[in-house]
C-alpha cells in the first residue's frame, strides 16, 4: 500500500519507450505481478494494479482489505486512489490501468467513473469478472463512458500465483 504523505509526485518521472504496445502492455504486467507477490507476502489474495499515463508509472496498488480492514480496498481501487491523488482529479482520462485478474463489478465501476481510457488484465475471473467474463461493465452500452480492453496478458503467470495461493490456503485450512 502507498501512504498518502508519498503520493504528491507520479512513482516514475521516466517516460519509458516501447517498440510495440504489446511490449509494453507485458512489461507493466510483470511491474503488476510483482505487486500481486506482494499483497501474497501479507497474506492477501494476490492481486495487483497500476496506472500509467504516457508510458510512465503513475501510481500503483495491491489487495489489502485484510489489512486494512476494508472490503474495498481491492488493488484497483487502490491504484485508482492514488492515481486521483497524485493527477490532483478524479478523472483519469488519459490512463491505462493494469491489473493480474478481470476487474470485479465493484472496480469496473470505479474505474468507468474515473474514465478510465483503457483496460488490460491478465487472468479471467470466471465467478465474478466484471470486463467480460460474467457481465462487460467496462463497455456496456448504456453507461456514459466505455473502456477499451485488452485481455489475457500473461494470462498464465496471473492465473498461476491465484491458483498456487488458493492450494496453499486450501491446505492450510485442511490441516487446521
Amino acid at each position: 500500500m502507498i501512504f498518502l504523505a508519498n503520493l504528491r509526485q507520479p512513482l516514475s518521472g521516466n517516460k519509458l519507450n516501447f517498440i510495440s504496445q504489446q511490449e509494453a502492455d507485458i512489461h507493466w504486467m510483470k511491474v503488476a505481478l510483482s505487486l500481486a507477490n506482494k499483497a501474497q507476502m501479507q497474506g492477501e489474495v494476490p492481486v495487483g494494479a497500476l496506472i500509467v499515463q504516457d508510458n510512465v508509472l503513475i501510481a500503483q496498488g495491491f489487495n489489502c482489505p485484510i489489512a486494512t480492514q476494508d472490503p474495498t480496498s481491492h488493488a484497483e481501487i487502490q491504484a485508482i486512489r492514488n492515481a486521483a491523488l497524485i493527477q490532483n482529479n478524479y478523472r483519469l482520462k488519459a490512463s491505462t490501468l493494469y491489473v493480474t485478474l478481470e476487474p470485479c463489478a465493484m472496480c469496473a465501476g470505479a474505474i468507468v467513473q474515473a474514465r478510465i481510457k483503457r483496460v488490460v488484465f491478465g487472468a479471467s475471473d470466471t465467478k465474478a469478472g466484471a470486463a467480460g467474463s460474467v457481465f462487460n461493465v467496462l463497455q456496456h452500452p448504456m453507461l456514459n463512458h466505455r473502456v477499451e480492453l485488452t485481455t489475457a496478458v500473461l494470462k498464465e503467470d496471473c492465473a498461476k500465483i491465484l491458483v498456487d495461493f488458493f492450494k496453499r490456503r486450501r491446505k492450510q485450512l485442511a490441516a487446521s
